[in-house]
């Protein structure tokens, strides 16, 4: 088996960093931890929620929130991150297992990296007093969470520095995720544009400085401006706006502004079968491909307690690599076109056809194949896939050595990003950046490694890590060296790839194998139903965590005993990696933000969801 090794360009291995995890937590950490809180908290209660989360699940009240999450982040200093927040509207939910009565809830999803574990704490609130407090005090990345929960379910964070819309418009009526608002146009009010509505909506993009929070400067001897960069600028890298506060080229202040990408994939979650959702995964971040898929699925199998077959979990990580693949190669090569070199981008495009070529052959798709399944794959792999896998593993190292020695080594774009958009371990935790942005700082985690999925522990592969601090450059050659990984990882799979079934043979596996069902009355019932109804999974919440293309991405389910789900929270990766850029770039060049955006490897989709 030919294993393609490291370049010379990596910048660090370190198998005995602190967060590299190969072996299993032990069990016994739920009850320290909640030993712990008891013996710091004796007069507070605590009520811990049996799920399939692989996480500590604990309710707790709201006055104690503040002080026990303060203690939580200080036992557990530096290597904890607010990982996710966000509500759920319990009003419609009957099986609910005897949890505390609640309208809604507020959950903080806390991960621990030293202990690769985590921790969530539920808060229980009544429809008519649905105030929380605001933990940007003790978390920064909560920030925009908490934007986002407020005007999703209209949950108040008292203390907030700046409690507004994030992703719907000033003039937004509702709020969308509650379960008394529609999930379909055609379900609201017809639509009727008058003068009034008109103006409103004009007025409401009118730029008022101090509605951004932006600085007031008094100084007049500096000339300053403001800068509209975007929502329509190819260096944006999609639909995305950034006002900035100018002095000269110098950034003295930025504002994202997200939103306008926005299509409520978490609303659309509610209303289609659990089978029907499948190919909504594909567009969260429309680049991954069938890595969207898979912690939906994966998480899904665990409420059914399906056991995926062998040869269906390496079709699935193959699928993955190849995807991996073809979106680090758009990252790298726009990359290189935002700092001025045009060529590589081409190229790049020759590489990524002969990729989804590979895909197309096996999946009958190319971008969005929608292909996995709850059971595993929609097919076998069709007879030539191993011979068009080889060329492409004999055509692109080759390819890949020519951009590093072209265009990554090149001397001008080493200066222009090479020390340009730092920043630390500890910023990289508090914002909550995961992927090559916090490898680049030197904490070595990624779920493939420490929390292993669908076979990835079968797997041969090293991950790259950086020297400490994470700058624009690291974090391009780091994903440089993450394709040769996935190389390794996709020679394996065309010399090992197992003998057996495509899909498990279970009655929630959708749709059943199609030559069984002219056999078997049983299989022919199941697919009837789930083609008409859609599978019915029991009553149970799920959560799984996979290494997306551009950093963690998973899928927090609720089943409520139905065909569709009651909650799906998708955490993105590119999220929390825009809410970062004030705090990286404030003070440096515009020509910075440009190379800093280039690096951060994100898409709006991904960000607005």
């Amino acid at each position: 088996m030919k294993i393609y090794k490291i370049n010379k360009y990596i910048m660090k291995q370190n198998k005995n960093n602190h967060c590299h995890k190969k072996n299993k937590i032990k069990s016994d950490i739920r009850n320290n931890i909640l030993k712990t809180l008891k013996k710091k908290f004796p007069e507070k209660i605590f009520i811990l929620q049996k799920n399939l989360t692989n996480s500590i699940t604990i309710w707790i009240n709201r006055k104690d929130l503040i002080d026990i999450i303060y203690f939580i982040k200080k036992i557990n200093k530096p290597y904890i991150m607010l990982y996710d927040l966000h509500g759920i509207d319990e009003r419609l939910r009957i099986h609910r297992n005897n949890l505390p009565k609640a309208d809604f809830c507020v959950f903080y999803h806390i991960l621990l990296i030293k202990q690769n574990k985590d921790l969530i704490f539920k808060i229980a609130l009544k429809e008519k007093d649905l105030k929380i407090p605001s933990l940007t005090k003790i978390f920064i990345n909560s920030n925009w969470y908490e934007r986002e929960t407020w005007e999703m379910f209209g949950i108040k964070f008292t203390g907030h520095p700046n409690l507004t819309n994030i992703l719907m418009p000033k003039t937004w009526i509702g709020y969308p995720l509650r379960k008394n608002h529609p999930s379909r146009a055609t379900e609201l009010d017809y639509f009727i544009l008058t003068k009034e509505k008109e103006k409103l909506e004009m007025s409401s993009l009118t730029f008022n400085p101090d509605e951004w929070g932006l600085k007031k400067i008094d100084d007049k001897k500096q000339n300053y401006m403001f800068l509209n960069f975007g929502p329509n600028h190819p260096s944006a890298h999609g639909v995305f706006r950034i006002i900035l506060q100018l002095s000269g080229e110098k950034i003295i202040n930025c504002i994202p502004d997200i939103g306008y990408h926005h299509r409520g994939a978490e609303k659309i979650a509610e209303r289609q079968t659990w089978h029907g959702y499948i190919p909504y995964t594909d567009r969260i971040e429309y680049l991954g491909g069938c890595i969207n898929e898979m912690p939906y699925i994966l998480a899904i199998e665990k409420i059914a307690k399906i056991k995926i077959p062998k040869r269906a979990q390496t079709i699935r990580i193959m699928l993955s690599e190849l995807f991996r693949i073809n979106s680090h190669l758009l990252y790298i090569s726009t990359f290189i076109q935002d700092l001025g070199a045009i060529t590589p981008i081409f190229l790049a495009f020759t590489d990524r056809q002969k990729i989804y070529n590979i895909i197309e052959e096996i999946t009958g798709a190319r971008m969005h194949p929608a292909w996995f399944r709850i059971g595993g794959v929609a097919k076998d792999l069709p007879k030539n896939w191993n011979k068009l896998l080889k060329e492409f593993l004999i055509w692109i190292p080759k390819r890949l050595n020519m951009y590093i020695n072209a265009s990554l080594n090149n001397k001008i774009i080493i200066q222009r990003s090479k020390g340009i958009a730092k920043y630390n371990q500890k910023e990289a935790l508090s914002w909550g950046v995961t992927g090559a942005g916090l490898r680049a700082t030197g904490i070595n985690f990624d779920i493939r490694k420490d929390r292993p999925y669908s076979g990835y522990e079968n797997f041969d592969f090293q991950i790259p890590i950086g020297d400490g601090t994470s700058d624009a450059y690291t974090r391009v050659i780091l994903k440089m060296e993450e394709l040769y990984q996935s190389l390794n990882i996709l020679t394996q799979c065309l010399n090992y790839m197992p003998e057996g079934l495509y899909k498990a043979e279970h009655p929630l596996t959708t749709p059943p194998i199609k030559n069984k069902t002219l056999k078997h009355i049983e299989t022919l019932i199941h697919h009837f139903i789930q083609m008409s109804w859609g599978p019915i999974l029991p009553p149970e919440e799920s959560l799984q965590m996979i290494e997306a293309t551009k950093g963690i991405n998973s899928y927090y389910i609720i089943s409520d005993g139905n065909a569709t789900s009651y909650r799906t929270r998708i955490r993105t990766p590119s999220f929390p990696h825009l809410q970062q850029i004030p705090s990286v770039i404030n003070g440096s060049l515009i020509s910075d933000l440009i190379v800093y955006l280039g690096s951060i490897d994100f898409v709006m989709s991904d960000v607005d969801r």
